[in-house]
């Protein structure tokens, strides 16, 4: 009978210990990028979508939003990001893809016509979203964003190149701007913070 109650009790303080390690370390995940410290809401915009549609930026409330400034005729920082994000949905669940959608903005609307956005973002994943506008409404967006970008010349062959931002925002469920990701942040790393925001 005593042995019992010594196994009974032995048990029950295994089980204790347990639950308090569990609960230490609960939320101790490192987030890749930086995080935001305060609830600001990620500014709302309309523009045209690849699709050819108006489409509201707030429209993705309740997903977890990926959104990248980037133009098509970027030579190498837009191509790298976009296949590390495509990278970085792959790692995701099956069930926790549907709740995240990958945005490109377009720093060169005078080129990016949503046709040319449709067949270049499709070739990372035919999940993502671009949005374009006049050169009036994409500035006003960046300017929301504190997102840099600038027109500048280049070859012959390459036409002119636009400098820009190549970080990643990540905006949650609420709509609430989480978390930045400096360019070359791992896939990996990417899909570990996103499922914490999921």
């Amino acid at each position: 009978m005593r042995m019992t109650r010594l196994i009974t009790l032995a048990a029950i303080i295994g089980l204790a210990v347990a639950l308090v390690f569990l609960l230490a370390n609960r939320g101790s995940h490192e987030f890749a990028g930086t995080v935001f410290t305060d609830q600001q809401a990620a500014p709302d915009f309309t523009l045209t979508a690849d699709n050819g549609e108006t489409v509201s930026f707030d429209s993705f409330r309740g997903k977890v939003v990926l959104m990248y400034f980037g133009y098509t005729f970027c030579p190498d920082v837009c191509p790298a990001s976009l296949a590390e994000l495509a990278a970085a949905v792959d790692e995701l669940d099956l069930s926790q893809r549907e709740d995240v959608q990958v945005v490109m903005v377009s720093v060169d609307p005078a080129r990016d016509t949503p046709q040319v956005l449709d067949s270049y973002l499709n070739h990372f994943d035919p999940s993502f979203v671009g949005f374009t506008g006049t050169n009036e409404q994409i500035a006003a967006v960046a300017a929301d964003y504190n997102v840099f970008y600038e027109a500048h010349e280049g070859t012959a062959a390459t036409g002119y190149l636009v400098d820009h931002w190549s970080g990643v925002y990540l905006i949650d469920r609420k709509g609430n701007l989480a978390e930045t990701f400096g360019f070359g942040t791992p896939a990996e790393q990417i899909a570990a913070d996103i499922a914490e925001w999921l």
